[in-house]
């Protein structure tokens, strides 16, 4: 099933006229954007859906060391795209007013990327599974928890080290009003769900759900 033009997410950055219809992500709208228009209208390394698909089907496409079989898949905030015969690299990002945004990296850099700690799965041998926002799961050893972010080792598969919520680090917003900026941690009201944020110059309190801890 297609998606309207019209429907699809404010933050998406595609043109509102053009064709009726544009590709419906392979699940959630409003996480992500699909792989299709990010090879096809943000970098524009293909003219049409057929090229796309033929890159694919050719493994020329990467998402964080992965190769990509669907043009559908939904790119989320801080994956890795590979483009294998440039040797290109980007990550998925947001401007500050909230858009997303592609932006071309270094190969040290495509080797990592954050993710933030959504729960905690307690498995048999007591050994602790770390359920991540980009839908990893990772049994690691190190101690962090919910709502903390991970530093991931892409090519080594791996949980490299642990990114606390506590008061003094940096913080990225992927969501409401302040969605795409970045701030640093004053004061968290763990009973509020809430966080004191210095950002702009001024002091704002932002959900905790709304934001991530990135180094």
């Amino acid at each position: 099933m297609h998606l309207k033009r019209q429907k699809a997410p404010k933050n998406w950055p595609i043109y509102r006229k053009g064709t009726k219809y544009i590709v419906r992500p392979r699940f959630d709208t409003s996480r992500g954007i699909p792989i299709l228009i990010v090879l096809r209208d943000m970098l524009k390394v293909a003219q049409n859906r057929k090229e796309v698909k033929r890159a694919l089907y050719e493994r020329n496409i990467l998402l964080n060391n992965y190769p990509l079989t669907d043009e559908k898949t939904n790119i989320l905030l801080f994956d890795v795209i590979t483009i294998v015969p440039s040797k290109k690299n980007y990550r998925l990002g947001l401007t500050e007013k909230g858009k997303i945004r592609i932006e071309e990296i270094n190969e040290k850099e495509a080797n990592r990327k954050i993710a933030k700690i959504i729960n905690k799965t307690l498995l048999k041998g007591k050994r602790m599974q770390l359920n991540l926002s980009d839908g990893r799961n990772f049994i690691s050893d190190i101690k962090c928890s919910t709502n903390d972010s991970v530093l991931i080792n892409l090519k080594e598969r791996k949980i490299e080290k642990c990114l606390p919520l506590k008061e003094s680090v940096s913080l990225f917003v992927f969501a409401g009003k302040h969605s795409g900026k970045k701030g640093i941690i004053k004061k968290i009201n763990s009973e509020k769900k809430t966080v004191e944020v210095e950002m702009d110059e001024k002091i704002i309190s932002i959900l905790i759900k709304q934001l991530m801890v990135i180094e």
